[in-house]
C-alpha cells in the first residue's frame, strides 16, 4: 500500500475537488514557510509528528527536507526520541484511566 507513486495520485484531488485543493496547497505553503519558527526546526517537529502519526509518506518527505535544510543526525535522531517519548507519556497518562480504584 505505501508507495511513494502514490502522492503522483493527488491530481485527482484537484481534478475533482479544485478550490478546496488550491486552498489547501496555499495553506500548506504558508505553514511551512520561514517564520518565527526556522523551517529546520518545523521540518523536525513534522519528523516528530509524522512517527507520532505514523505516516509513511510524512516521514519520508520530512526526513528528506530537513537533510536538505541542514539537519543533523544528532537532531533527527532527538526527534525520533522525543516522538517515542511523546507516545510512552501518552500511554502512561491514559493508563491511569485502567486504575480502578487500586
Amino acid at each position: 500500500m505505501y508507495d511513494m507513486k502514490n502522492l503522483d495520485k493527488m491530481k485527482n484531488l484537484e481534478a475533482h475537488a479544485p478550490e478546496a485543493t488550491k486552498a489547501f496547497w496555499a495553506f500548506d505553503k504558508a505553514a511551512w514557510a520561514e517564520g518565527a519558527i526556522p523551517k529546520k526546526y518545523k521540518e523536525l517537529m513534522a519528523i516528530a509528528v509524522a512517527l507520532t502519526i505514523q505516516c509513511p509518506y510524512c516521514i519520508d518527505l520530512h526526513a528528506d527536507r530537513a537533510k536538505k535544510i541542514g539537519a543533523s543526525d544528532p537532531e533527527i535522531a532527538e526527534a525520533v526520541l522525543a516522538a517515542a517519548a511523546l507516545r510512552a507519556d501518552g500511554t502512561i497518562s491514559h493508563g491511569t484511566h485502567t486504575m480502578k480504584g487500586t
